[in-house]
């Protein structure tokens, strides 16, 4: 009996304190299969890092995945029946992660791809009204308070997919959507060269977005706005 006893306390000390206390780390495990256990994503490329994206940004996203206004079964489903209050939470604990970022793959892109997408994440092309990426996801692409996303770390098939959604109507923002205008500014060679560019980056020193600053900001975005 003193045996098991023993056993079972031994057992009980070896398990995660997550596991056994009511947390917001325990409770965000329904997340971490897909997205990695602090939002660092993991090798599906079509599974994004959501760890130290602005607060905003991610309550956004949670909302219109609850009410059917971004479509993906699996989050549709697993959002469903959560309040604003508890979508907040969520969207303030993975904000508040700094995970390392996943070592970068080769890239294997022609120079004149690779020459395109810096020119559209760097430069812009005032020839189609594009404004540069950095001009609002920030200089080192970490993305702005309070509600602009971080491209670093996103996987060239994901920045793709998401692309051709804005471009499709299958994504949508606040309005004014900036995104759809300037995605449906984008041709697909651009779209394939502004991604993998994005993908070959260096990981930030600093992975945290950069501060609101609505005046720099090129075009109008409802995105730019606090959480509720």
């Amino acid at each position: 009996m003193f045996a098991s006893v023993s056993i079972a306390s031994a057992q009980d000390a070896a398990i995660p304190a997550f596991k056994s206390v009511d947390s917001m780390e325990a409770r965000m495990q329904g997340c971490v299969t897909c997205h990695g256990q602090s939002g660092q994503g993991t090798s599906n490329e079509y599974f994004p890092r959501i760890a130290g994206k602005p607060a905003a940004y991610l309550y956004n996203q949670l909302v219109a995945f609850r009410d059917g206004k971004r479509e993906y079964p699996p989050m549709n489903y697993l959002v469903a029946y959560l309040p604003d209050a508890y979508l907040k939470e969520i969207a303030e604990y993975f904000a508040k992660q700094r995970p390392a970022f996943e070592p970068k793959k080769a890239n294997t892109a022609a120079p004149e791809v690779l020459k395109r997408g810096a020119t559209l994440a760097v430069a812009g092309d005032p020839t189609k009204q594009l404004p540069a990426c950095i001009a609002c996801h920030g200089a080192g692409l970490t993305g702005m308070e309070p509600g602009i996303p971080g491209l670093a770390g996103l996987r060239s098939s994901y920045i793709v997919a998401q692309l051709t959604r804005w471009r499709t109507g299958g994504r949508q923002a606040a309005q004014p959507d900036c995104m759809k205008r300037i995605a449906d500014r984008l041709t697909e060679t651009d779209v394939h060269a502004v991604a993998t560019w994005l993908a070959s980056q260096d990981a930030p020193a600093d992975p945290s977005p950069a501060k609101a600053n609505l005046q720099a900001m090129p075009i109008s975005c409802g995105s730019q706005k606090a959480m509720p």
